[in-house]
């Protein structure tokens, strides 16, 4: 007889179904594992058996075999563990042979008999309830499967003996609930940065409508302490952007403890950064930095320093709002539409634009230019906003505090967001939530100009040889500016602001 558990395989947040067949016959002792397993999953054996000895259970001394169907799609992990483990048990009566039906399990074994948290749950959860299955996983990962829905059946156990237990009716496991993260408030607000009114409004801008930023200035100017105090002006995670997020986290083993967040994402990998672990990648297909930072911030310091082979490769995420990882035996993809924010010093000597400095390396034109050449003119085309941030003098660091902080700021791009998401719902796009995400198409109809901002815009696409992504882009800048003002219609004074912001991309590109 075959007893048959139900569990998952992961291609990328997608959770596939996989059907875990135990079959104890007759024959020399043995116990193998089928199914194009990974080197975790072979050694789930090992595993497996010592787990049922501690957990008073012996192996019975005949063959096993063990096949993961469909048997052409690779299995990976340590997941398969607990599943292998609870079809043994059904096999050999520990527990009832229907106990396990209508349920999808999945959870790595410790040598003791416990049951060790494992990547991939809220996935595999909201797989399962999809099929109106219950799900079976380790205790620690009970809250965050519970975000699956308030109906789904849920066993989360810290051992082999409480499963047993529960099925049984001498232990019955009680069902674990959703739970969030307390989220204390920041100490990091834009009240402790004084001077840099200019890079405060980009910032503003940026956060309000999602737009790339580029910081350019000399070393210790602030470009690094803006960038830190952004999430404190972004809005928290809508409830359709906290399951995204969290499904990317938790397939990459970053939800701590079971519980949520309504954070925003705020990654920073450093400048040494490969590929692979930019976009994602590896032997395993991992989400990288850019889908961590999925509704998000992707903060890239020294931006001249990472290999421009690695920047480049944002080129298409940054337009298609995903990334897709290609393998000879697999294509998964991963969302990624986050914000890029950079930070970069004008030139290897960092004081190009200081007034009176004299580089000791080149000219200081060519010495700029030099250092700039290392980011593509195609990828600066993307950066909507480009922002020079001057040094901070005495006299600005002797100034009392701002008025005006995170909080005050935080309100208005509440504000300027929620005018945007009820546009793109009234235009039947709800999955479109910010002006940086609009698509082309409906740009004439969002994106309105008045006479004399359609003429600005017309004599500075000539001037400035704006590409036609380049012309977009300042349109949404512009739509961003005027719903932080409240007009509905864009004026000549807010394009001029947004061709201000791009006009440096621009010149930063020909000099390159």
């Amino acid at each position: 007889m075959v007893q048959h558990v139900s569990t998952v395989a992961f291609e990328g947040i997608e959770a596939r179904s996989v059907d875990v067949q135990v079959q104890v016959a007759p024959g020399l002792p043995a116990f193998t594992i089928v199914g194009l397993p990974d080197k975790a999953v072979s050694e789930a054996r090992e595993r497996v058996r010592a787990a049922l000895i501690a957990s008073g259970l012996a192996l019975p001394a005949r063959r096993i075999t063990v096949n993961l169907a469909p048997a052409d799609l690779p299995k990976e992990g340590s997941h398969y563990d607990l599943p292998i483990a609870l079809g043994l048990m059904a096999a050999i009566g520990a527990i009832p042979a229907d106990a396990l039906s209508g349920f999808t399990v999945l959870g790595e074994l410790g040598l003791d008999g416990s049951i060790a948290p494992v990547a991939g749950v809220l996935p595999a959860a909201i797989a399962a309830n999809a099929r109106d299955d219950g799900l079976i996983c380790p205790a620690a990962c009970g809250p965050e499967a519970a975000w699956a829905g308030a109906e789904i059946a849920i066993v989360a156990a810290a051992s082999l003996i409480q499963i047993a237990n529960h099925f049984k009716g001498t232990q019955v496991l009680g069902r674990p609930q959703p739970e969030m993260h307390d989220e204390a408030g920041t100490a990091l607000d834009l009240r402790d940065i004084k001077g840099q009114e200019s890079a405060k409004r980009a910032l503003e801008i940026a956060a309000s409508g999602r737009h790339h930023l580029l910081m350019v200035g000399p070393p210790g100017g602030g470009k690094s302490m803006l960038a830190a105090r952004l999430p404190s002006i972004l809005p928290p995670l809508a409830p359709q952007e906290l399951l995204e997020v969290s499904m990317i986290a938790s397939v990459a083993g970053e939800i701590e403890g079971g519980a949520l967040t309504s954070r925003r994402p705020f990654r920073a990998p450093h400048h040494s950064a490969s590929m692979a672990a930019l976009t994602g990648g590896g032997l395993r297909a991992r989400p990288g930095e850019i889908s961590l930072a999925h509704n998000g911030v992707l903060f890239l310091d020294e931006l001249p320093e990472f290999e421009p082979r690695v920047l480049d490769s944002l080129r298409q995420p940054l337009e298609n709002g995903e990334v897709a990882i290609a393998r000879a035996n697999r294509r998964v993809s991963y969302p990624a539409r986050f914000m890029l924010v950079a930070a970069m010093n004008p030139c290897r000597c960092g004081n190009a634009y200081e007034p009176g400095f004299a580089c000791h390396r080149n000219h200081v034109e060519r010495c700029a230019a030099d250092y700039q050449a290392r980011i593509s003119g195609p990828l600066m085309d993307r950066i909507d906003l480009r922002i020079e941030v001057p040094s901070v003098s005495a006299a600005d660091l002797a100034l009392p505090p701002p008025a005006e902080g995170s909080r005050e700021v935080a309100a208005r791009v509440a504000a300027a967001r929620e005018v945007q998401r009820v546009r793109f719902e009234r235009l039947g796009l709800p999955q479109i939530r910010t002006n940086g995400e609009a698509p082309a198409a409906i740009l004439d109809e969002i994106a309105r100009c008045d006479a004399a901002g359609m003429a600005l815009l017309r004599e500075a696409a000539d001037t400035m040889r704006l590409s036609a992504r380049g012309y977009h882009r300042v349109l949404r800048v512009a739509r961003t500016i005027a719903d932080l003002a409240g007009a509905t219609t864009i004026g000549r004074a807010h394009l001029a602001e947004a061709l201000s912001y791009r006009l440096g991309a621009d010149e930063t590109r020909r000099a390159a």
